[in-house]
């Protein structure tokens, strides 16, 4: 068995993790920072640990790609493998720590308006207090209360909002950190009591623009909106229409329709709009790359075993 790990991020520790589990199993294992690196001889792989299109797309023996990513929406379309039967896994439940700190923290920035005081203190200006908004008694609705939803909730429940609603598809969460959990054909009875909306969801065909300009409308006036999952579900130009107009009173974006976003688009001149380059997630903590290695590796001994992979993404579900 031939495994191949594609991977700049990897730490020491990390590679020698996985050549050791590996050796253990009786499996041949390969690192590769780039999948420019990979040699022809290498394309016959069994395993890939990363991502490496021309092998995916050509090869009929690949048995398993384990992307170190949670969306997956770029890949889920019909013919991308050459092998159908491939097994694909994501790494959906390795960011939630990471990507709930970033919704904290350009919550608190928007809210406090520090990126305001940031810009003015650095052209030498003390200006004088102004009016600010706070998390407590904020009414938080959480769309998608997958694991980076609810890694939310459960930080910014020490925040004392007035309440924290879910919404997902099917409006049931075992999760007791949500005052309420809603299906999402309850979305516009919430929006109008929603403060803080934080986005969290994947990309498929239900997402799709499911913040759309009339729902937008729905939020009070001062709102702000959070959204790290997919920049599909959400109309760029109706919520940069109610950033400049002032219904909302902010938004930070993580993710956009077109990444990286063009510099025409009209989002960077938007007032009070905050954005991230997609950095919310990405194998930049300690604790992600540990998180997202050991779950490659449970789900490893699962397939050497003949078991279920723990972390198996449905192709037709698009997660």
């Amino acid at each position: 068995m031939k495994i191949l790990v594609i991977n700049s991020q990897l730490e020491k520790k990390h590679i020698e993790l996985i050549k050791t589990t590996a050796e253990k199993l009786d499996a041949e294992v390969h690192f590769y920072k780039a999948e420019s690196e990979i040699p022809q001889s290498d394309f016959d792989t069994d395993i890939i640990y990363g991502f490496a299109p021309s092998i995916v797309k050509t090869s009929k023996t690949l048995k398993w790609l384990c992307v170190p990513w949670a969306g997956v929406d770029s890949i889920m379309k019909p013919g991308y493998f050459a092998n159908e039967d491939c097994l694909l896994t994501n790494a959906a439940g390795a960011y939630g720590v990471s990507i709930a700190e970033h919704m904290i923290a350009v919550s608190l920035v928007m809210m406090r308006r520090l990126d305001e005081f940031l810009s003015e203190t650095r052209e030498g200006k003390w200006l004088a207090p102004r009016a600010q908004k706070s998390l407590k008694d904020c009414r938080i609705t959480v769309l998608g209360t997958g694991d980076i939803g609810t890694s939310f909730a459960k930080r910014v429940r020490a925040f004392e909002p007035a309440s924290i609603t879910g919404v997902c598809r099917s409006g049931k969460s075992r999760e007791t950190v949500y005052d309420k959990v809603l299906a999402v054909s309850a979305l516009d009875t919430i929006l109008p009591e929603t403060d803080l909306l934080a986005m969290s969801l994947p990309a498929t065909p239900e997402t799709c623009g499911i913040l759309s300009r009339a729902r937008i409308s729905l939020l009070p006036q001062g709102a702000y909106i959070v959204n790290v999952g997919r920049g599909s579900a959400i109309d760029e130009d109706a919520l940069a229409d109610s950033l400049e107009s002032g219904h909302l009173a902010g938004a930070a974006l993580d993710v956009f329709q077109t990444e990286p976003l063009p510099q025409e688009s009209r989002l960077w001149k938007t007032k009070n709009l905050l954005i991230t380059p997609h950095v919310a997630g990405n194998l930049t903590l300690p604790h992600t790359k540990d998180k997202n290695v050991a779950m490659f590796l449970e789900d490893l001994h699962n397939f050497v075993a003949c078991k279920p992979l723990h972390y198996l993404v449905d192709k037709k579900l698009g997660y």
